[in-house]
């Protein structure tokens, strides 16, 4: 296969989103990225990011921060698209295609700007892994009120655990120490009898 460039690419490189297997972006980066000198694609696979960020949740007690994708199964591919670079692309392991399948449509530069300022302000940054806020409305799914419903009263994201009001036989009463586990948000407009 020759190495021309196909219609409306340009040479300094145009950003492609790429489907792979879910659970396998990082793998599929690194193969993209080591393979790329050997298959003489230097010049033409210039970048590949999958978008990720910081998330913490409590677990066993501790405060744990892991990564997490916020595309699963997808990344962007930053790269000349001629002939060569989207078959060495395409037949990688783990890719399953372009997305839109079919000839690669690559982002628009609006696009592009608004995803890598989203991404680098998530890259020093940390999320919560629960976002009960006080006022949400929950269900509690485990323990003694299991199929009660409430208002958050108060969150310690710290500790993984929030307060709420549920009714009980007719009275607003508190639950203390509820589990972020042990509930389910509702939505705001739910009914809460």
């Amino acid at each position: 296969m020759d190495s021309t460039v196909i219609k409306g690419a340009t040479m300094s490189g145009n950003w492609f989103v790429v489907q792979v297997l879910s659970g396998h972006e990082k793998k599929v980066r690194r193969s993209l990225l080591e393979n790329r000198t050997a298959a003489g694609m230097d010049e033409l696979i210039e970048e590949v990011v999958v978008p990720t960020e910081n998330v913490a949740e409590l677990k066993k007690g501790e405060q744990k921060v892991s990564e997490k994708r916020l595309w699963p199964g997808y990344m962007m591919v930053k790269m000349t698209l001629t002939d060569d670079s989207w078959m060495y692309v395409k037949n990688s392991n783990g890719v399953i295609d372009f997305l839109g399948g079919g000839k690669p449509q690559p982002l628009s530069h609006r696009e592009v700007e608004e995803i890598l300022d989203d991404l680098e302000g998530k890259k020093d940054t940390v999320v919560q892994k629960h976002d009960f806020v006080k006022g949400d409305k929950i269900k509690i799914v485990d323990g003694v009120f299991v199929n009660f419903v409430g208002i958050v009263t108060d969150v310690f994201h710290d500790k993984g655990r929030l307060s709420a009001n549920v009714m009980i036989f007719g009275r607003e009463t508190r639950v203390d120490d509820l589990e972020f586990w042990q509930v389910e948000k509702l939505a705001a407009d739910a009914d809460l009898n």
